[in-house]
């Protein structure tokens, strides 16, 4: 193995870390807006709860899957957003670019990176082992 290849591993890990630093900063950010702003349950809506179910729950789910298994905290942290949104705009009925919703992107930013970083250091290991193999 060369050292190019050590080198590509190690600045991947360097964004994983990221990502799990980012991830933490989200996260926690996300608990204090939920603790701190006296979370009303009893004051959701059923088709609402539709919406909660995806962000924040599915997206910090997807942010600590990412930890141990990138690609697929990662997956999850983004698919959860993309329904969030869908069911936002669709069943909510929400405009999408009059609100503040592009904020929840920005929460989601470390699954944007788990994912990346993992399809990456698949296609790096794929290619590693092919040279391997000739």
């Amino acid at each position: 193995m060369s050292i190019l290849a050590f080198h590509r591993i190690d600045s991947f890990s360097t964004v994983h870390l990221i990502a799990r630093i980012l991830s933490i900063v989200s996260i926690g950010t996300i608990l204090l807006f939920m603790i701190g702003e006296n979370f009303g349950m009893t004051k959701i809506a059923p088709k609402e709860w539709l919406g909660l179910l995806f962000f924040p729950f599915g997206v910090v789910l997807g942010m600590l899957v990412g930890w141990w298994r990138a690609v697929l905290g990662g997956a999850i942290a983004v698919g959860s957003l993309l329904a969030f949104y869908f069911i936002f705009v669709w069943v909510l009925d929400e405009s999408f670019w009059q609100s503040a919703t592009l904020i929840f992107f920005i929460f989601t930013i470390p699954g944007f990176l788990f994912l990346i970083n993992g399809l990456l250091v698949q296609s790096a290991l794929k290619k590693m082992r092919q040279t391997n193999e000739e």
